[in-house]
């Protein structure tokens, strides 16, 4: 069974930064995918950023050029990088994962990802 469990959500101002952390993922397999997702109050999860075993990342558009994804595979933890945030970041944060082969063509999907964590409250204020 797989946990994962994100922590470093909190408050930031316009223009701020904030490190996501997602532990419990173990590297158990060659072939795997990490992300992160989020959901704002009445809104759909959207997908955020998509990283898989060979080193290929993508982002959703709103999102380039201000926020990583990363991971240290000698501490099992996944991290989102929050650059230059904006009030419209504000959302609970989810991390995801999956064992096997994962979908470049639809990667930010969230059908596409077997475990999830409980999420992590970040609020972006003007």
């Amino acid at each position: 069974q797989v946990q994962l469990v994100e922590s470093g959500g909190g408050s930031a101002h316009t223009g701020g930064s904030l490190m996501l952390s997602c532990t419990g993922f173990e590297y158990r397999y060659s072939a795997y995918c990490v992300a992160w997702f989020r959901q704002a109050p009445g809104k759909q999860r959207e997908g955020v950023a998509a990283a898989d075993s060979d080193g290929w990342i993508t982002y959703t558009d709103s999102v380039k050029g201000r926020f990583a994804i990363s991971e240290d595979r000698t501490k099992n933890i996944v991290y989102l990088q929050m650059n230059a945030t904006k009030p419209e970041d504000t959302a609970s944060y989810y991390c995801a994962a999956h064992y096997g082969l994962c979908s470049r063509s639809w990667p930010l999907m969230q059908e596409n990802y077997s475990y999830w964590g409980q999420g992590t409250q970040v609020t972006v204020s003007s």
